[in-house]
């Protein structure tokens, strides 16, 4: 309590006492004692008021026991039921939180993961990928600061993500892997990786790799082969051994027919084999007649121009080729779309030549763009001409409506450098992107298109979009979304098509083990966002002929539905609108392959490996009850005391007010008692 405060108190104090004084004894003519009643009466109320005027606050300091929490993370993946290890993951995990001494030592947090980390004792084993990395990395944000040995029930078997060893050692508590699966070795054939292009060009021939593995100690023979439908299409007789136990096979088939064409690998598996769910695959290409040819123009170097190609040539329909200003212009003919970086003058022949042929473009102008040029050559918009540079931030347009834009959490990326101005447009045009700068969001174009006279344009105000690509690798851990969100920009400018008011977004096939997201945009009248409709996806089972109805939902600025429970098989669709009739329809299919099922073994080393580096201990299902005696005779997990401070002014303490209402009562009944009143 401070000094003045302190001083203020006295002073109320005094000031109660002496007007207790001068009503009671000053003025007062009454009986001595009565008036000592009635004085202390007084004093209490009065000094009470002031009290609370004054409200001074007082420090109110809490000690309690924190116990260290224990989180026990369960596989929930197809993986566990496959190697018929369900029952004993329950077991283990009703044993573990039924256990009075652990309870007792800590807090018990029980998670599932699959795919994703879930805070749930609910086990399902029906998760179809398992990211051990993830679960790692996000149990590392929740219990960053705290002591948290973490129980792992898994096989130790990842379908997805980077090495979870690594994520292990970065997060800093022990860790107690419980092994599930047969940790018994056994000989078994694998098709352990297919690597094939999803996209073939039709009359040409396109590359498999496939890789084969062998587990055993006998030598063996046997034949991989590629069927498609009751056609073979390749076969090769393979051979291993223990110290001869991988293969690789590179080989071409032919594309002669556009569409989706299904294909099965498979290595023929020996009498012995356990596991025969990992000796093939299924997968898909779809044959197009036609490859989208993109040229990047420009007269400067930049980092922008190396990731534009990278990015734009992730999808294999795309090609990039950088070109002079007059290549471009002998070969607008072959090209779909110009990419023009930061023109200057020596670009007039080029401009000159796409609005000659009215060609698609799109133009990046950075600090090194001659604006006066490029407000001559522009018809449909000007930029203010500054010599001053400024940095941008991107800031997302969720109305926008020509294709459907995810948010790549845009307001993370690092801001674009560009002259500072305002673009002004005498066209209709959307901006993808507005300009932010700081916390302020301009509304003014960073990422523009528009359509005139059937010729589509984008206009990006700005350079290191190299800094983006990087940055959303940070955020993802891969380039996906990016070059998603690129790839849909140049798909949309490299074609003509009319711009309609439902837009679905989805691929032609499937694998059976991966995530099914469909999405889809609908526009009212006048091609803004419409977020009240209702979207239904009328899905039909071409070998099933069996049909079924699901609506989509409402997720940021578009409508998805997940498709991710269907069974593999080719599927017919039509999406429609419910309060006006339009509709949309196509067809995808679903790959039959479960990633889950290819594991025959636990993966002990790896599960070892990171209970050694965090100072845990790994432990098997015929002694996993050894892991409740370690725990609870472990040092290193003790109850820590801790205090917290809460400062409490006077003015919440009820019993004070309480006791003001009490005493004048008093006073005022044994007033009017004595006839005082």
């Amino acid at each position: 309590m401070q000094t003045q405060t302190l001083l203020y108190i006295i002073l109320a104090g005094i000031i109660a006492l002496l007007l207790a004084l001068f009503q009671y004894k000053y003025k007062s003519k009454g009986a001595p004692k009565k008036n000592a009643i009635f004085t202390s009466l007084r004093f209490l109320s009065v000094f009470g008021i002031l009290l609370l005027l004054i409200n001074p606050k007082f420090d109110q300091i809490n000690v309690y026991n924190e116990k260290p929490n224990l989180v026990v993370a369960i596989d929930n993946s197809n993986s566990i039921k496959h190697l018929n290890q369900e029952e004993n993951v329950a077991n283990i995990l009703q044993r573990i939180r039924s256990n009075e001494t652990l309870k007792d030592k800590f807090n018990i947090d029980v998670f599932t993961f699959g795919n994703t980390l879930n805070a749930s004792d609910s086990l399902s084993f029906t998760e179809n990928q398992t990211n051990i990395d993830k679960a790692f990395k996000e149990l590392n944000q929740v219990y960053k600061r705290t002591v948290s040995p973490t129980i792992i029930i898994s096989d130790g078997n990842q379908t997805y993500g980077n090495d979870y060893e690594y994520a292990a050692k970065k997060y800093n508590q022990p860790i107690y892997p419980i092994v599930v699966g047969d940790t018994t070795r056994y000989s078994d054939l694998k098709l352990k990786q297919l690597n094939v292009n999803k996209y073939a060009f039709l009359k040409n021939k396109f590359p498999i790799e496939a890789i084969l593995v062998y587990n055993g100690d006998q030598n063996v023979n046997t034949k991989f082969v590629i069927t498609s439908g009751k056609n073979t299409l390749y076969s090769k007789n393979v051979s291993f051994s223990e110290t001869n136990n991988s293969k690789i096979l590179n080989f071409t088939l032919p594309a002669n027919s556009v569409g989706v064409k299904s294909y099965v690998a498979n290595l023929i598996p020996i009498a012995t084999e356990k596991n025969k769910a990992n000796n093939s695959k299924n997968f898909a290409v779809e044959v197009v007649d036609e490859k989208t040819k993109v040229a990047i123009v420009s007269s400067v170097l930049h980092p922008d121009l190396g990731m534009l190609k990278k990015s734009i040539e992730t999808n294999e329909q795309r090609k990039v080729v950088f070109l002079k200003q007059q290549e471009a212009i002998n070969q607008l003919n072959d090209l779909q779309l110009v990419v023009v970086y930061s023109p200057n003058n020596s670009f007039k022949g080029l401009f000159d030549a796409l609005k000659l042929q009215n060609k698609n473009k799109f133009i990046i102008a950075g600090p090194k763009t001659d604006f006066n040029f490029l407000n001559k050559v522009s018809e449909h918009y000007q930029h203010d001409i500054t010599s001053q540079t400024e940095d941008y931030q991107p800031a997302l347009n969720v109305n926008y409506s020509s294709f459907i834009v995810d948010d790549l959490d845009f307001e993370s990326f690092p801001p674009l450098l560009s002259n500072f101005g305002e673009p002004t447009f005498s066209v209709p045009f959307e901006s993808i992107l507005y300009k932010k700068i700081g916390a302020i969001n301009t509304e003014e174009p960073l990422l523009a298109t528009f359509e005139i006279n059937g010729r589509r344009e984008a206009v990006l105000f700005g350079e290191n979009l190299w800094k983006w690509r990087a940055q959303s690798f940070i955020n993802t851990d891969d380039f996906n979304a990016f070059d998603n969100f690129t790839g849909k920009l140049i798909q949309y400018l490299a074609s003509n098509k009319r711009k309609n008011r439902l837009n679905l977004d989805y691929e032609s096939f499937y694998q059976g083990s991966s995530n099914i997201i469909m999405s889809a945009q609908f526009f009212n009248k006048n091609y803004e966002f419409d977020a009240n409709e209702n979207l239904n996806i009328i899905l039909t089972d071409k070998i099933s002929k069996t049909s079924k109805t699901i609506p989509f939902i409402l997720k940021n600025n578009n409508y998805q539905v997940d498709l991710s429970t269907l069974p593999a098989s080719d599927y017919t669709f039509t999406v429609k609108a419910t309060s006006e009739n339009i509709s949309k329809s196509g067809n995808f299919k679903i790959l039959e392959y479960n990633i889950e099922q290819q594991f025959l073994n636990a993966n002990v080393s790896k599960l070892k490996a990171i209970a050694s580096e965090s100072n845990g201990g790994s432990y098997f299902i015929n002694n996993y009850e050894a892991i409740i005696d370690d725990l609870a005779k472990d040092e290193r997990y003790k109850p820590i005391q801790k205090s917290s401070k809460n400062i409490v002014p006077l003015i919440d303490w009820k019993y004070l007010l309480a006791l003001i209402a009490l005493t004048l009562a008093i006073e005022w009944f044994m007033r009017k008692y004595n006839g005082l009143i």
